[in-house]
Protein backbone atom coordinates (compact mmCIF):
# COMPACT_ATOMS: atom_id res chain seq x y z
CA UNK A 1 0.00 0.00 0.00
CA UNK A 2 0.92 3.76 -0.36
CA UNK A 3 1.34 5.33 2.93
CA UNK A 4 -0.43 8.47 3.47
CA UNK A 5 0.95 10.99 5.62
CA UNK A 6 -2.36 11.95 6.99
CA UNK A 7 -3.09 8.40 8.34
CA UNK A 8 0.43 8.35 9.49
CA UNK A 9 -0.03 11.57 11.25
CA UNK A 10 -3.89 10.82 12.56
CA UNK A 11 -2.67 7.12 14.26
CA UNK A 12 0.54 8.59 16.07
CA UNK A 13 -1.31 11.53 17.17
CA UNK A 14 -4.42 10.32 18.73
CA UNK A 15 -2.91 6.85 19.53
CA UNK A 16 -0.09 9.12 21.85
CA UNK A 17 -2.97 11.02 23.72
CA UNK A 18 -4.85 8.39 24.19
CA UNK A 19 -2.07 7.13 25.89
CA UNK A 20 -1.50 10.17 28.05
CA UNK A 21 -4.77 10.08 29.67
CA UNK A 22 -4.79 6.13 30.75
CA UNK A 23 -1.17 7.02 32.02
CA UNK A 24 -2.67 9.69 34.09
CA UNK A 25 -6.22 7.86 34.62
CA UNK A 26 -4.26 5.15 36.40
CA UNK A 27 -1.82 7.24 38.54
CA UNK A 28 -5.65 9.08 39.81
CA UNK A 29 -6.91 5.61 40.34
CA UNK A 30 -3.51 4.82 42.36
CA UNK A 31 -4.00 8.31 43.97
CA UNK A 32 -7.67 7.28 45.25
CA UNK A 33 -6.58 3.63 46.43
CA UNK A 34 -3.40 5.57 48.46
CA UNK A 35 -1.00 3.85 47.09
CA UNK A 36 0.79 6.87 45.55
CA UNK A 37 1.16 10.60 46.75
CA UNK A 38 -0.29 13.46 43.53
CA UNK A 39 1.05 17.06 45.16
CA UNK A 40 0.01 19.09 41.91
CA UNK A 41 -3.31 17.34 41.50
CA UNK A 42 -4.78 19.75 39.33
CA UNK A 43 -1.81 20.90 37.47
CA UNK A 44 -0.91 17.44 36.36
CA UNK A 45 -4.15 16.35 35.31
CA UNK A 46 -4.97 19.73 33.84
CA UNK A 47 -2.12 20.25 31.72
CA UNK A 48 -1.90 16.20 30.67
CA UNK A 49 -5.69 16.49 29.54
CA UNK A 50 -5.11 19.43 27.57
CA UNK A 51 -2.16 17.85 26.05
CA UNK A 52 -3.82 15.01 25.20
CA UNK A 53 -6.83 17.05 23.81
CA UNK A 54 -4.46 19.26 21.36
CA UNK A 55 -2.66 15.75 19.78
CA UNK A 56 -6.11 13.86 19.13
CA UNK A 57 -7.23 17.92 17.75
CA UNK A 58 -4.36 17.68 15.65
CA UNK A 59 -4.86 14.02 14.28
CA UNK A 60 -8.11 14.89 13.56
CA UNK A 61 -7.17 18.28 11.48
CA UNK A 62 -4.73 15.72 9.81
CA UNK A 63 -7.38 13.30 8.66
CA UNK A 64 -9.44 16.02 6.53
CA UNK A 65 -6.42 15.97 4.71
CA UNK A 66 -7.12 12.41 3.73
CA UNK A 67 -10.07 13.09 2.04
CA UNK A 68 -10.94 13.95 -1.65
CA UNK A 69 -13.88 16.15 -0.34
CA UNK A 70 -13.15 17.25 2.84
CA UNK A 71 -16.86 19.00 2.68
CA UNK A 72 -18.25 16.06 2.63
CA UNK A 73 -16.60 14.48 5.95
CA UNK A 74 -20.01 13.98 7.93
CA UNK A 75 -20.80 11.35 5.78
CA UNK A 76 -18.13 8.70 7.35
CA UNK A 77 -20.36 8.47 9.96
CA UNK A 78 -23.27 7.18 8.31
CA UNK A 79 -21.87 3.35 7.87
CA UNK A 80 -21.27 3.13 11.87
CA UNK A 81 -23.61 -0.13 11.55
CA UNK A 82 -20.76 -1.91 9.86
CA UNK A 83 -18.21 0.31 8.99
CA UNK A 84 -15.36 0.88 11.83
CA UNK A 85 -14.14 3.90 9.97
CA UNK A 86 -17.09 5.12 10.46
CA UNK A 87 -17.28 4.19 14.50
CA UNK A 88 -13.63 5.81 14.62
CA UNK A 89 -15.35 9.25 13.03
CA UNK A 90 -18.08 8.48 15.55
CA UNK A 91 -16.03 7.75 19.17
CA UNK A 92 -12.76 10.36 17.95
CA UNK A 93 -15.07 13.28 19.17
CA UNK A 94 -16.65 11.91 22.31
CA UNK A 95 -13.12 11.15 23.49
CA UNK A 96 -12.31 15.01 22.57
CA UNK A 97 -15.24 16.26 24.31
CA UNK A 98 -14.43 13.93 27.48
CA UNK A 99 -10.89 15.31 27.32
CA UNK A 100 -12.71 18.56 28.41
CA UNK A 101 -14.89 17.64 30.80
CA UNK A 102 -12.02 15.44 32.53
CA UNK A 103 -9.56 18.13 32.60
CA UNK A 104 -12.22 20.58 33.31
CA UNK A 105 -13.16 18.37 36.69
CA UNK A 106 -9.83 18.54 37.37
CA UNK A 107 -9.67 22.52 37.25
CA UNK A 108 -13.04 23.32 39.31
CA UNK A 109 -12.06 19.93 41.47
CA UNK A 110 -14.95 18.03 41.73
CA UNK A 111 -15.03 14.47 43.59
CA UNK A 112 -16.68 12.84 40.40
CA UNK A 113 -13.41 13.38 38.72
CA UNK A 114 -12.27 9.61 39.06
CA UNK A 115 -15.87 8.83 37.10
CA UNK A 116 -15.54 10.85 34.68
CA UNK A 117 -11.96 9.82 34.09
CA UNK A 118 -13.62 5.98 34.23
CA UNK A 119 -16.54 6.42 30.93
CA UNK A 120 -13.31 8.59 29.22
CA UNK A 121 -11.37 5.22 29.80
CA UNK A 122 -13.93 2.96 28.42
CA UNK A 123 -13.96 5.25 25.23
CA UNK A 124 -10.57 5.25 25.07
CA UNK A 125 -10.26 2.31 24.82
CA UNK A 126 -12.85 1.73 22.22
CA UNK A 127 -11.22 4.13 20.06
CA UNK A 128 -8.12 2.05 20.24
CA UNK A 129 -10.60 -0.79 19.22
CA UNK A 130 -12.00 0.43 16.13
CA UNK A 131 -8.52 2.58 14.74
CA UNK A 132 -7.05 -1.08 14.91
CA UNK A 133 -9.92 -2.83 13.79
CA UNK A 134 -10.11 -0.76 10.43
CA UNK A 135 -7.61 -2.51 9.15
CA UNK A 136 -7.41 -5.83 10.71
CA UNK A 137 -10.65 -6.64 9.78
CA UNK A 138 -9.32 -6.32 5.84
CA UNK A 139 -8.97 -10.39 5.18
CA UNK A 140 -7.41 -9.76 1.81
CA UNK A 141 -4.36 -7.89 3.10
CA UNK A 142 -2.99 -10.22 4.85
CA UNK A 143 -0.42 -8.42 6.64
CA UNK A 144 -3.03 -6.32 8.80
CA UNK A 145 -5.39 -9.09 9.20
CA UNK A 146 -4.32 -10.42 12.66
CA UNK A 147 -5.12 -9.84 16.46
CA UNK A 148 -1.28 -8.76 16.36
CA UNK A 149 -2.29 -5.38 14.56
CA UNK A 150 -4.83 -4.20 17.71
CA UNK A 151 -2.61 -5.26 19.84
CA UNK A 152 0.07 -3.21 17.96
CA UNK A 153 -1.92 -0.23 18.25
CA UNK A 154 -2.88 -0.31 21.28
CA UNK A 155 0.57 -1.36 22.76
CA UNK A 156 2.44 2.26 20.80
CA UNK A 157 0.05 4.25 21.55
CA UNK A 158 0.34 3.44 25.78
CA UNK A 159 3.74 3.22 25.20
CA UNK A 160 3.92 6.61 23.73
CA UNK A 161 1.30 7.86 25.78
CA UNK A 162 3.71 7.31 28.78
CA UNK A 163 6.21 8.55 27.30
CA UNK A 164 4.74 11.69 27.25
CA UNK A 165 3.57 11.11 30.77
CA UNK A 166 7.11 11.44 32.21
CA UNK A 167 7.90 14.59 30.08
CA UNK A 168 4.50 16.06 31.78
CA UNK A 169 5.23 15.05 35.43
CA UNK A 170 8.99 16.33 34.87
CA UNK A 171 7.69 19.71 34.34
CA UNK A 172 4.83 19.44 37.05
CA UNK A 173 4.93 16.78 39.43
CA UNK A 174 8.82 15.18 39.54
CA UNK A 175 7.95 12.54 41.88
CA UNK A 176 5.69 11.07 39.84
CA UNK A 177 8.76 10.83 36.76
CA UNK A 178 10.10 7.15 37.96
CA UNK A 179 6.86 5.87 37.92
CA UNK A 180 6.26 6.59 34.52
CA UNK A 181 9.03 5.88 33.15
CA UNK A 182 9.09 2.30 34.53
CA UNK A 183 5.71 1.95 32.88
CA UNK A 184 7.21 3.36 30.02
CA UNK A 185 9.63 0.84 29.76
CA UNK A 186 6.69 -1.85 30.44
CA UNK A 187 4.71 -0.89 27.99
CA UNK A 188 7.40 -0.23 25.11
CA UNK A 189 9.09 -3.67 26.32
CA UNK A 190 5.49 -5.17 25.56
CA UNK A 191 4.97 -3.12 21.97
CA UNK A 192 8.26 -4.48 20.38
CA UNK A 193 7.84 -7.99 21.57
CA UNK A 194 3.97 -8.02 19.55
CA UNK A 195 5.86 -5.65 16.54
CA UNK A 196 8.73 -7.98 16.43
CA UNK A 197 5.59 -11.07 16.51
CA UNK A 198 4.01 -9.43 13.38
CA UNK A 199 7.04 -9.09 11.79
CA UNK A 200 8.40 -12.74 11.93
CA UNK A 201 4.59 -13.67 10.98
CA UNK A 202 4.41 -11.16 7.57
CA UNK A 203 7.89 -12.37 6.52
CA UNK A 204 6.66 -16.19 6.85
CA UNK A 205 3.10 -15.01 4.91
CA UNK A 206 2.65 -16.80 1.73
CA UNK A 207 0.70 -15.13 -0.97
CA UNK A 208 -3.30 -16.57 -1.79
CA UNK A 209 -3.46 -15.16 -4.94
CA UNK A 210 -0.81 -15.40 -8.10
CA UNK A 211 -1.38 -14.33 -11.38
CA UNK A 212 -2.87 -17.71 -12.74
CA UNK A 213 -5.79 -17.37 -10.09
CA UNK A 214 -6.04 -13.68 -10.96
CA UNK A 215 -6.75 -14.59 -15.02
CA UNK A 216 -7.92 -18.07 -14.53
CA UNK A 217 -5.27 -19.14 -16.80
CA UNK A 218 -3.30 -22.46 -15.21
CA UNK A 219 -0.25 -22.12 -17.47
CA UNK A 220 2.43 -22.57 -15.21
CA UNK A 221 4.40 -19.75 -16.85
CA UNK A 222 2.72 -16.51 -17.14
CA UNK A 223 4.84 -13.61 -17.76
CA UNK A 224 3.53 -10.04 -17.93
CA UNK A 225 5.36 -7.15 -20.52
CA UNK A 226 3.03 -4.42 -20.23
CA UNK A 227 1.41 -2.61 -17.18
CA UNK A 228 -1.82 -1.73 -19.76
CA UNK A 229 -2.25 2.11 -18.63
CA UNK A 230 1.62 2.71 -20.51
CA UNK A 231 1.88 4.88 -17.77
CA UNK A 232 0.66 5.50 -13.82
CA UNK A 233 -3.09 5.55 -13.27
CA UNK A 234 -5.01 5.82 -9.72
CA UNK A 235 -4.10 1.87 -9.03
CA UNK A 236 -0.60 2.72 -9.23
CA UNK A 237 -0.31 5.28 -7.44
CA UNK A 238 -2.76 4.70 -4.33
CA UNK A 239 -2.03 0.94 -3.72
CA UNK A 240 1.55 0.80 -4.61
CA UNK A 241 4.32 2.44 -2.56
CA UNK A 242 7.10 1.77 -5.28
CA UNK A 243 10.25 2.09 -2.93
CA UNK A 244 12.74 -0.69 -3.06
CA UNK A 245 13.37 -3.29 -1.08
CA UNK A 246 16.70 -1.97 0.38
CA UNK A 247 14.71 1.28 1.72
CA UNK A 248 11.72 -0.80 2.93
CA UNK A 249 14.98 -2.64 5.08
CA UNK A 250 15.84 0.70 6.16
CA UNK A 251 13.06 2.10 7.40
CA UNK A 252 12.24 -1.13 9.58
CA UNK A 253 15.59 -1.21 11.56
CA UNK A 254 14.94 2.69 11.57
CA UNK A 255 11.41 2.06 13.80
CA UNK A 256 13.01 -0.57 15.47
CA UNK A 257 15.68 1.70 17.25
CA UNK A 258 13.74 4.79 17.04
CA UNK A 259 10.67 3.70 18.72
CA UNK A 260 12.13 0.60 20.94
CA UNK A 261 15.74 0.26 21.55
CA UNK A 262 17.03 3.85 22.26
CA UNK A 263 13.56 4.83 24.24
CA UNK A 264 14.65 1.82 26.47
CA UNK A 265 18.31 2.70 26.78
CA UNK A 266 17.35 6.22 28.02
CA UNK A 267 14.65 5.06 30.31
CA UNK A 268 16.68 2.83 32.04
CA UNK A 269 19.46 5.01 31.99
CA UNK A 270 16.83 7.74 34.15
CA UNK A 271 15.49 5.18 36.47
CA UNK A 272 19.82 4.69 37.43
CA UNK A 273 19.92 8.36 38.16
CA UNK A 274 18.86 10.73 40.71
CA UNK A 275 18.03 13.63 39.22
CA UNK A 276 17.06 13.76 35.56
CA UNK A 277 16.13 17.02 33.36
CA UNK A 278 12.50 17.49 32.06
CA UNK A 279 14.78 18.04 28.72
CA UNK A 280 15.76 14.09 28.42
CA UNK A 281 12.17 13.18 29.21
CA UNK A 282 11.07 15.27 26.27
CA UNK A 283 13.96 14.08 24.40
CA UNK A 284 12.78 10.55 24.82
CA UNK A 285 9.43 11.00 23.27
CA UNK A 286 10.45 12.92 20.36
CA UNK A 287 12.94 10.36 19.68
CA UNK A 288 9.58 8.00 20.31
CA UNK A 289 7.37 9.67 18.08
CA UNK A 290 10.12 9.81 15.25
CA UNK A 291 10.44 6.20 15.22
CA UNK A 292 6.07 5.48 15.28
CA UNK A 293 5.99 7.91 12.27
CA UNK A 294 8.18 5.24 10.59
CA UNK A 295 6.50 2.78 11.90
CA UNK A 296 3.70 3.75 10.81
CA UNK A 297 4.54 4.32 7.44
CA UNK A 298 6.55 0.27 7.33
CA UNK A 299 2.84 -1.05 8.49
CA UNK A 300 1.03 0.41 5.19
CA UNK A 301 4.07 0.37 3.23
CA UNK A 302 4.58 -3.69 4.36
CA UNK A 303 0.85 -4.33 3.27
CA UNK A 304 0.70 -5.77 -0.14
CA UNK A 305 -2.56 -5.76 -2.21
CA UNK A 306 -3.47 -8.25 -4.54
CA UNK A 307 -4.38 -5.52 -7.51
CA UNK A 308 -0.54 -5.67 -7.73
CA UNK A 309 -0.33 -9.15 -9.04
CA UNK A 310 -1.62 -7.08 -12.65
CA UNK A 311 0.14 -3.90 -12.18
CA UNK A 312 3.51 -5.16 -10.59
CA UNK A 313 4.96 -4.48 -14.02
CA UNK A 314 5.41 -0.31 -14.72
CA UNK A 315 6.34 0.53 -18.02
Amino acid sequence: MNPAASVIFLTTLIGAGQGLFLALYVVELASRLQLIRIENSVALFVSGSLIALLLSGLGLIASFFHLGHPERAWRAAAMWRTSWLSREVIVLPIFMALLIVYGYAHFAQWDMSLAVGAVTAVVCVALFICTGMIYACIRFLQEWASPLTLMNYFLLGCASGCSLATAVAAFVEPDLTRTFAAAAILLTASALAVRSASLVRNKRLKPKSSLQTALGIHHPRIVQKSQGFMGGSFNTREFFHGKTPHILRSVKWFFLVFTFILPLLLLLLVLGRSTVSAALFCTIFVIQYAGLLAERWFFFAQANHPQNLYYKTIS
